[in-house]
């Protein structure tokens, strides 16, 4: 335990992290950055540690009310067919729409025809965590300082089903569905080609923000990233779980019951396009029964662990050519420390770790209310957007010092290359 909820910070990241250049012209680095815009983490004492901090999510704060309008996509790729929202920040408004969640609402038609600027305010695309959305507590707590004085714009992709989101095809979303992402990218990219793009995840979502990155390598169109409570390693962290009594009859059962609950929300809907066992998936318990008789058959793994090894993140680490900060507790109950992938940290100077010795799983609470990610991921975004030359570093720069060198080895496929030769 830490005394009076002061959480030990620690960064970790190559020997030479990416040099950066300020806009006045003055020289810095990644590490520097991360060192000046990082807070003290002074958390509430009474949730000593990150149990407490994590159960008192339960607690169903209020948050800070964020509006949003809300933008249906039909996917661009016929592997993913369907559809998937995206709801974008907007200022107040008095409208209501019961079958949303609150505080949101539908662009109208002459609101969607009009979307799109040549203006410079960045832009953040947002992630949320296992079955949330746009709504949740913790992910309004850390957009909420951006769109403050309308410095930033802000949209959030609901993963499919979330946030009273319908199912209109089979595809469904798991820890590694970066396809419905990188289509809002090219579409922010297109629609408002003057901004920057900045990306921001949280538990999941950071799972999939990070496989996305890794995959665009140096073609990333984001300028930068943030995740938070990143499950780097899936498979990892589900073994953890299983071997402690909270674990697995408090953490595996509440996210099993989330996911199984918007499955079945939709069930009447994906009997039209699934091949679904729903009387097994009533019957699940834990998240890994629930990934057994959903993320299997419809993605055609074998088992609940080829999906865990495939959709993990931490290989992605080592492909990702923006500037990349991951905040993460070590008493993080959901991702325990023994899965985080520091090594890899180490080994590109693209990414730098922050880890604090409290805060549990997406929580950071400290007395009053507020969370210390509310500070940092703003501070971050901020500094990178209005204080980075953001034309200082260039992704495919085969000169960064300490760069990572791909060989045989694709951290994205997560397979080593053979090559075959002809007799």
């Amino acid at each position: 335990m830490e005394w009076l909820g002061r959480a030990r910070i620690g960064l970790t990241h190559a020997p030479t992290p990416l040099p950066l250049k300020r806009k006045d012209g003055e020289k810095t680095d990644l590490r520097n950055v991360c060192e000046k815009v990082i807070p003290p983490c002074q958390l509430n004492p009474l949730l000593f540690n990150g149990h407490m901090q994590t159960f008192w999510t339960a607690t169903k704060q209020h948050g800070p009310p964020l509006y949003y309008k809300r933008k249906i996509f039909d996917a661009d790729n016929d592997d993913f067919h369907g559809t998937f929202a995206v709801d974008f920040a907007t200022d107040p408004f008095e409208e209501t729409n019961d079958s949303l969640p609150p505080r949101t609402v539908y662009f109208n038609e002459k609101e969607l025809e009009n979307l799109g600027s040549d203006d410079t305010r960045p832009q953040l695309v947002v992630l949320h965590g296992l079955s949330g959305g746009s709504h949740e507590i913790y992910l309004r707590h850390a957009i909420a300082p951006l769109v403050a004085d309308r410095a930033w714009d802000v949209c959030v992709v609901n993963s499919r089903g979330c946030a009273k989101s319908a199912f209109t095809s089979g595809v469904l979303y798991n820890a590694r569905a970066t396809w419905d992402i990188r289509q809002v990218v090219k579409w922010l990219h297109e629609k408002f080609p003057n901004r920057p793009l900045f990306g921001l995840g949280f538990s999941l979502g950071a799972n999939m923000l990070t496989n996305y990155c890794g995959e665009e390598g140096a073609d990333c169109l984001l300028k930068a990233a943030v995740v938070c409570s990143t499950p780097f390693n899936l498979e990892a962290a589900c073994k953890s779980l299983k071997r402690s009594f909270l674990g697995n009859e408090v953490y595996q059962k509440v996210m099993g019951t989330s996911m199984k609950e918007l499955i079945l929300g939709h069930k009447n809907t994906l009997s039209k396009y699934t091949q679904l066992n729903f009387n097994n998936i009533e019957n699940c318990t834990y998240l890994y029964e629930f990934d057994r008789e959903v993320q299997c058959p419809t993605w055609g793994y074998p088992t609940e662990d080829a999906y865990y090894r495939d959709a993990s993140s931490c290989d992605a680490l080592v492909a990702i050519r923006i500037p990349f900060l991951a905040l993460t507790s070590e008493d993080d109950p959901i991702v325990p420390q023994e899965t985080i992938p520091y090594d890899e940290f180490k080994q590109n100077p693209y990414t730098i770790l922050c880890t604090t010795s409290l805060g549990g799983h997406l929580c950071w609470f400290e007395l009053g209310g507020g969370r210390w990610h509310s500070k940092s991921v703003p501070n971050f975004l901020n500094y990178m957007a209005f204080e980075v030359d953001l034309d200082s570093f260039n992704p495919k720069d085969d000169f960064v010092p300490g760069l990572w060198k791909e060989t045989r080895f694709d951290p994205v496929k997560r397979k080593m290359h053979t090559v075959r030769t002809t007799q």
